[in-house]
């Protein structure tokens, strides 16, 4: 059972605040009991994210509605996923509900434009997932220290060796002759102490080991760090922003590095979509000037990059035969999509945890659909000045394994529609025989290489239809995330026969200077693998624009449905390679995510690796 606590971050004292760790709120301040967090702490990530408390309890502010609140939740055992949360909610005399991920602020996040939560701890201290992840920090060492300090063992073993050596020579040289010596003044203490003549003879040799050669390392090393922060060539004058030699221990590290790792968004590019181009009911619409300089505009010019074609406007307004089309594709980016409106004057501001779905609904902004306002329970988006609220009934989450986001809704005509956005590979697989304009979109999607994709389609649902689907969605929702599987098989069964509208294509700038800096990186015979969640073409073309492969350099495509055929295929090309395989080679591989995955089993993991070992390059899509 839980007590009910009052959070108000204005009132907690700084030191106090780490206290409150896993929190699984459920009131909040802000209207449609929605609030943002900051979880760049946790992946990095600095757009903000939306969490949402349940709408069974969004209500209960009041003292006295929380004075009286009585219940308990049932939650799984503390683990390290930050993205999976199991509970269940139940509160004295209503019917159980279920917790989710949206529903919990974790420790190490930052509440952002939210006055005040009220929340239940689930988590604290060491059970915390922050803390579940916490590892040591490894000891930060290059390979020129772990050599010093390996040679600087060897001659103090060699120094004790030779004292006691020492030692030993001058107790027998003592017994034999001391006796005699008689101006050596020892007769009068014969003894000698063996600890005593060991300490002497480690003075004496002493200077066996070199310890101004530390401290001379350290000194470069400091120096070089200090060129490194005053470094002109790596200034950001936007932001006045230095290169920063948070530790000198590795910089002779930097002249031997051969592997670079990078992933494609918000490194290779700037991680800021514009809405370019769309094919809508076959015909494709765009500004396709600008893309002989997209990869080239400077950082202050993104204002070009716009959407920009009057002839789709044209055409729906005109009564075009596409124009029924254009409506509901329009519609459909105002509609299916996570993004808070924020309203500042006469402005809407779009607070999104994804930036291609802000820039899509940016894009609808410009062409007349604007999305206005969203509740819990609907959307109302305005089209030519005129007002249309659609209720929401059930959204049908994103994730990485679904490549795709549906939304169930009432129209206000009073129709059930189900509208769906996501990649190319899973809508046309899912399209209904009698969808058109089919070939026309693939033709398109082939000219939108360079671009970020997504293919847009829609389905009319009976009342029946989705009446018997619901009951299945609310027996899995009770299990939620207990086994998502379940609920992913659930929106299986409603997201089928699609109508397809069309396909949109958002560019991403790449960052200044990114083609110049790989071009440098493969002169220096340093090997870059890049990962991105682009389709095939679309990674290609980028690497392309990047300089990370050139129009000359040999390419293996590596795409395979089964563990036999993806096993054949990197036979052939190791065979292929004979005794180049495992030298440096100007090649690039291409690889997928789906034959990646039969290529890390332990059967042929390490020719895979020898394959990849001997390209110069290494892309991974999808």
């Amino acid at each position: 059972s839980f007590h009910v606590i009052f959070w108000d971050d204005r009132k907690l004292k700084p030191q106090k605040r780490h206290l409150f760790n896993n929190i699984c709120f459920t009131f909040l301040s802000e209207p449609q009991a929605m609030c943002y967090v900051a979880t760049a702490n946790l992946d990095g990530e600095t757009n903000l994210k939306i969490r949402q408390a349940l709408l069974e309890t969004a209500g209960t502010q009041k003292e006295e509605q929380l004075v009286n609140l009585a219940g308990k939740i049932e939650c799984e055992g503390p683990h390290r996923q930050f993205n999976n949360f199991v509970g269940t909610l139940y509160l004295r005399g209503k019917s159980p509900v279920s917790l989710g991920p949206d529903q919990m602020l974790l420790r190490g996040t930052q509440l952002k434009n939210t006055l005040w939560i009220i929340g239940i701890v689930i988590y604290t201290g060491f059970e915390t997932k922050l803390m579940q992840n916490a590892v040591k920090s490894p000891l930060k060492r290059s390979k020129v220290e772990k050599v010093t300090n390996l040679q600087i063992l060897v001659l103090l073993l060699l120094l004790f060796l030779m004292s006691a050596v020492s030692c030993v020579g001058a107790l027998i040289w003592n017994k034999i002759y001391l006796e005699n010596i008689w101006y050596m003044g020892n007769n009068d203490n014969p003894s000698h102490n063996f600890v005593f003549d060991l300490v002497v003879f480690i003075i004496l040799y002493h200077n066996l080991v070199p310890i101004s050669l530390l401290l001379t390392l350290e000194t470069v090393k400091f120096i070089q760090a200090q060129f490194i922060n005053w470094d002109e060539d790596m200034h950001y004058d936007q932001n006045n922003l230095y290169a920063m030699a948070r530790t000198s221990n590795l910089n002779e590290e930097l002249g031997q590095v051969k592997y670079l790792f990078s992933d494609k968004t918000g490194t290779l590019t700037c991680n800021s979509m514009t809405f370019k181009k769309c094919t809508i009911a076959g015909v494709i619409y765009g500004n396709f000037w600008s893309k002989v300089i997209f990869f080239i505009l400077p950082h202050s010019q993104s204002s070009f990059c716009e959407f920009n074609d009057p002839k789709l406007l044209e055409n729906f307004e005109n009564g075009h035969p596409s124009a029924e089309y254009i409506n509901e594709f329009l519609t459909l980016l105002c509609v299916c999509h996570t993004v808070i409106p924020e309203r500042h004057g006469n402005d809407i501001i779009y607070q999104a945890s994804s930036p291609d779905e802000a820039a899509l609904v940016k894009g609808a902004k410009k062409l007349g659909f604007v999305f206005t306002t969203r509740t819990p329970y609907s959307v109302t988006i305005e089209v030519m000045t005129e007002m249309h609220t659609f209720e929401i009934l059930n959204i049908l989450e994103f994730s990485s394994n679904r490549k795709r986001m549906s939304i169930i809704v009432r129209t206000p005509a009073g129709h059930l529609r189900l509208y769906c956005k996501g990649a190319d590979t899973v809508i046309l697989e899912r399209l209904s025989k009698d969808s058109l304009f089919v070939e026309d979109t693939l033709k398109h999607l082939e000219y939108f290489a360079t671009e970020v994709t997504l293919c847009i389609a829609y389905t009319d649902l009976t009342e029946k239809e989705y009446q018997d689907w619901l009951e299945k969605y609310q027996r899995a929702n009770q299990f939620y995330k207990t086994e998502f599987k379940k609920l992913e098989e659930c929106y299986e069964i409603i997201e089928k026969e699609f109508l397809l509208l069309g396909a949109t294509a958002i560019e991403d700038r790449l960052q200044a200077n990114v083609p110049e800096t790989i071009s440098t990186l493969l002169r220096a015979n340093i090997k870059i693998w890049v990962l991105t969640g682009d389709k095939q073409e679309t990674a290609v073309n980028i690497a392309f624009s990047c300089k990370l492969i050139s129009g000359t350099t040999p390419r293996i495509y590596l795409n395979a449905s089964s563990f036999e055929a993806t096993q054949q295929i990197i036979e052939y090309n190791c065979g292929d390679l004979g005794n180049l395989l495992g030298k440096e080679n100007d090649l690039a591989l291409i690889i997928d995510g789906e034959t990646l995955k039969y290529a890390l089993r332990f059967e042929i993991q390490r020719k895979f690796l020898d394959l990849a070992l001997s390209c110069r390059a290494v892309l991974c899509c999808r």
